[in-house]
C-alpha cells in the first residue's frame, strides 16, 4: 500500500494532492514518515473540512480539524512547517467551534 501511495503521489505531478485521494495518500505515508508527510496531511485535512461536501456534516468537519491539530502537534519542533500548520489547524478549528453546527464556516 505504501508503494501504491507513493506511485500515486508521484503520478499526480502536483505539490500537494488534495481531496479524498490526498487524504488517503498522506494518511498512509504519515504513518511511515510523519516528519515528511505530516504537514501535508494537516494541510489537506483543513482544506477538506471546508469542502462543500462537508457543509452539512459538522461532526465530520470537526473530526477532520481535530485530526489536523493532532497531526500538526505530532510534528517535531525542528520541522519548519510545524508552527504554520499548527496555527492554521487551530485557527480553522476555532472558527468551526465559533460557527456552531448549523452554519458552514467561511473560507480563509
Amino acid at each position: 500500500m505504501v508503494v501504491l501511495a507513493r506511485v500515486r503521489l508521484l503520478s499526480a505531478n502536483r505539490r500537494v494532492v488534495r481531496g479524498v485521494e490526498g487524504l488517503w495518500i498522506y494518511r498512509l505515508l504519515t504513518q511511515v514518515e510523519p516528519e515528511v508527510y505530516g504537514s501535508k496531511l494537516a494541510y489537506v485535512l483543513v482544506e477538506e473540512s471546508r469542502s462543500p461536501l462537508m457543509w452539512d456534516l459538522p461532526e465530520r468537519r470537526l473530526a477532520l480539524l481535530d485530526e489536523a491539530v493532532e497531526t500538526a502537534e505530532a510534528l517535531g519542533t525542528a520541522n519548519p512547517y510545524r508552527a504554520k500548520m499548527l496555527a492554521r489547524a487551530l485557527a480553522a478549528r476555532q472558527r468551526e467551534l465559533e460557527a456552531g453546527p448549523a452554519k458552514p464556516r467561511e473560507l480563509e
